[in-house]
């Protein structure tokens, strides 16, 4: 007896585990983008960008 497709529940189950991927990308999206590293790496490279900054214009008096 050959399977029988079933493209009603193939459809259903796709369609519910994306609704479940998408609603579960956003809390993790979240966690990953506004971790406190990036904001002291972000910190961290405004103040090298600064300093070197500084030293051209040292450089150039």
């Amino acid at each position: 007896m050959p399977h029988r497709t079933r493209p009603m529940t193939a459809l259903l189950v796709f369609t519910g585990l994306n609704v479940i991927l998408v609603s579960t990308i956003t809390p993790v999206y979240d966690f990953v983008c506004f971790l406190p590293y990036w904001e002291r790496r972000r910190e961290q490279r405004q103040r090298e960008r600064e300093a070197a900054a500084l030293a051209k214009v040292s450089e150039m008096k």
